[in-house]
């Protein structure tokens, strides 16, 4: 049985188009006995990502970011955001997305990019699936200062970090990123081994 045998959408209401779109749905579930539960959720739709992490095996470093992030703040975190580079695929496909975006952010024009996964990042409440990738950098890629885009209200610091300081990071709390310490630890398990 698929999923689509085991749910009857019967209302969705747009509350929000603002930046996003924020909708409350009420649907029927099918539960595994058999029986029909009404259920309501709200569901963020902000588009799907991708997110990359560069790496040089020679230097053993990544290069991340850091900028401010409301929502981080509104939650407690009292500090810049460390981050892997990322953005929205704003109907690109999500190589060329990250490309564009890893050379807005790090000022990195990189030769070769390798998709390693995708993840829903918070499936109980966004829609939002981001495209995880990796690419080798050297150097003389970077064609730029990065930083973001000053008009989109961007403000990114670029960092280039050994692997395990990157790595004592997430341990200490001052990397906090979700996707960012799913990949260095993907780094740490397939690249900087």
């Amino acid at each position: 049985m698929s999923i689509a045998d085991r749910i009857r959408v019967k209302d969705v209401h747009l509350l929000s188009d603002n930046h996003y779109t924020l909708k409350t749905t009420t649907f029927e579930w099918r539960r595994a006995n058999g029986e029909w539960q009404t259920q309501h959720r709200e569901s963020y739709d902000r588009g799907n990502g991708a997110t990359l992490l560069p790496y040089s095996l020679t230097q053993r470093t990544v290069v991340l970011v850091r900028q401010f992030r409301y929502p981080a703040y509104v939650s407690g975190y009292d500090d810049l955001l460390i981050e892997a580079a990322a953005g929205l695929l704003d109907n690109a496909s999500p190589e060329a997305r990250i490309r564009a975006e890893a050379e807005e952010e790090t000022g990195y024009r990189l030769r070769e990019v390798h998709r390693v996964f995708e993840a829903f990042m918070s499936p109980g409440s966004v829609t939002e699936k981001l495209h995880f990738f990796v690419a080798e950098y050297e150097p003389e890629m970077r064609v730029g200062s990065g930083g973001g885009i000053a008009d989109e209200g961007e403000e990114i610091e670029v960092l280039e970090l050994s692997i395990d300081e990157a790595l004592a990071m997430i341990g200490d709390g001052r990397i906090v990123d979700a996707k960012t310490i799913m990949l260095l630890q993907y780094a740490a398990l397939n690249i900087f081994r």
